[in-house]
């Protein structure tokens, strides 16, 4: 785990923007597991169709914003094995 220790002055002096995925109507509830689900998988398929682009540079910052970090390592693991669930 990462701590970030600021002084006083420092964090004054910055203003730190914290945003998330938008709303998506598909997602209606306030569970956000399926959601999640659905931007990594979106990432990578943006990934494999287009290579590294600031298109899908936007759904990396998505499911990063809605994804606990437990859950990416994982399946990042399941990928570089070959047993992901989902369809990339």
């Amino acid at each position: 785990m990462i701590e970030f220790s600021l002084s006083w002055q420092e964090t004054n002096s910055h203003q730190i923007a914290l945003k998330t995925a938008p709303a998506d109507f598909r997602f209606p509830t306030t569970n956000q597991t399926r959601h999640c689900f659905t931007r990594y998988i979106e990432f990578h398929r943006c990934l494999a169709a287009k290579g590294e682009s600031n298109e899908c540079e936007r759904f990396a910052k998505y499911y990063r914003s809605l994804c606990p970090g437990e859950w990416v390592e994982r399946w990042n693991e399941q990928r570089k094995n070959g047993t992901f669930p989902g369809p990339l």
